[in-house]
């Protein structure tokens, strides 16, 4: 392992990163929150933080559970969490990585914060913005050394041992060793199948943050680990040399919407040409999507639960096109009966256009067709998902959407006071503030 990966992994402060890096580091931070209130009330999170109590009991050490309080080990708090933030496809992500880093990363953090009493704000932050670096090369370095589209969780699992090394104090040795724990332990999951077959395994997230948490500490009893190829490998050095001068957190997207990214654009597409022509969904007879291949793959019409709602094309445009926006109801239990939106879903037309696929995934592209009762065929532009990194989007939105994602649950006054702990977070802060905030319970949740 190259000194520059180990000397960034430790040697990383809260003085070494650029303001901007900071503040994008606390909007990620309250974007991944706002998701993780939401998916608290999915059955995904109350069946496997259920699972995290019953069978990963809490020992001398122990991290509590996102907005529910029960205290079990610190892999299993990794577990339930990272599961709990990716039941909602809300949360930020990389084009070229195919993934999601913020939700393996601040479930580790949280879990080893409490389970260590590591509880300085300023390290936490700047943990937090070290793991986007490691976690998005990370990934963008399995792409390119496996053939296969494995699910987050498998390069996750590197960069949450990673993390692990960092928040137990371990020595370049054991750091060597708990990655390569992590990377060979990690869920190789092809993430194809779940995209064909939308279920709860979803993007292996959980389950990578579990084994790097445990990763760390099997390196610091003495546990050993094949190299880590993601991260040792010669054919993928050049996505480490830049580590500290090119700063990969900006270069994470946000989302508005919570499905899968690649149906976004079309979402964008059909909502815009509604509002252009002043009509409704009453007025569609059906809807055409030219769009790139993966995109095509997300092909259930009539999803029976909301994880097929979260990985479907034709669903949630058809939802946005009869509701006039998507949010986390639009893919909950009264949408999924909604007979408009199914008449819209069971009637789209999926068409891949090449240059499209070719673009992908560092462009992610659509554009529809709306074909009126009266046969009109309007059009729309090219369009990719709003929130990416070529054009970022507010901070007044990144506001707006975790209080659209909180407030029905826990309520404005609630809401609230985590936006201002996650503002407050600093030099000479201590993290017991914001978690006090977000690992209590609330009725009915478990």
């Amino acid at each position: 392992m190259s000194v520059t990966f180990t000397s960034f992994l430790h040697d990383t402060g809260y003085s070494d990163l650029p303001d901007d890096v900071l503040a994008f580091g606390k909007r990620c931070l309250l974007d991944l929150i706002g998701v993780a209130v939401s998916g608290s009330g999915t059955e995904l999170s109350k069946i496997i933080r259920n699972h995290a109590a019953a069978h990963f009991g809490a020992g001398s050490g122990s991290a509590r559970l996102l907005f529910d309080g029960r205290r079990v080990s610190p892999a299993g708090a990794a577990l339930a969490n990272g599961m709990t933030i990716d039941s909602i496809d809300a949360h930020d992500g990389h084009k070229v990585t195919k993934g999601h880093v913020g939700c393996h990363v601040l479930p580790t953090l949280l879990a080893l914060a409490e389970a260590e009493n590591k509880l300085d704000a300023a390290e936490f932050l700047s943990s937090l913005i070290v793991g986007y670096e490691i976690g998005t090369r990370a990934g963008i370095a399995l792409h390119q050394s496996a053939p296969d589209y494995h699910t987050s969780g498998a390069w996750g699992a590197v960069v949450c041992a990673g993390l692990g090394a960092r928040m137990l104090g371990l020595s370049s040795q054991q750091t060597r060793e708990a990655i390569g724990i992590g990377e060979y332990h990690g869920p190789r999951s092809q993430m194809m199948r779940c995209i064909d077959h939308p279920t709860m395994l979803k993007d292996g997230s959980g389950w990578g943050a579990m084994a790097g948490v445990s990763a760390a500490y099997l390196a610091r009893e003495g546990f050993t680990g094949a190299p880590a190829i993601t991260v040792e490998g010669e054919d993928v050095a050049e996505h480490w040399h830049d580590l500290g001068t090119r700063w990969m957190i900006l270069e994470q997207y946000f989302k508005l919407h919570p499905v899968c990214r690649w149906s976004q654009p079309a979402v964008e597409a059909v909502l815009v040409l509604l509002d252009q022509h002043s009509i409704t969904a009453n007025d569609i007879e059906c809807v055409e999507v030219t769009t790139f291949h993966e995109g095509c793959r997300l092909a259930v019409r009539r999803p029976q639960t909301t994880e097929q709602a979260q990985y479907s094309l034709p669903f949630p445009v058809a939802a946005a096109a009869v509701r006039g926006k998507l949010g986390p109801s639009e893919i909950g239990p009264d949408a999924l009966q909604d007979p408009d939106i199914l008449r819209l879903s069971d009637n789209m037309v999926l068409i891949e256009d090449p240059g499209y696929s070719a673009a992908f995934p560092a462009q992610r592209y659509a554009h529809v067709a709306l074909v009126t009762n009266d046969g009109t065929r309007l059009r729309s532009q090219r369009y990719s998902a709003r929130g990416d990194p070529e054009d970022h989007l507010p901070d007044a939105d990144i506001r707006k959407k975790f209080h659209d994602y909180t407030g029905n649950v826990i309520g404005h006054a609630w809401a609230t006071d985590i936006e201002c702990a996650v503002d407050g977070l600093g030099p000479g802060v201590q993290l017991d503030g914001l978690l006090s905030h977000i690992v209590k319970g609330f009725g009915g949740k478990n």
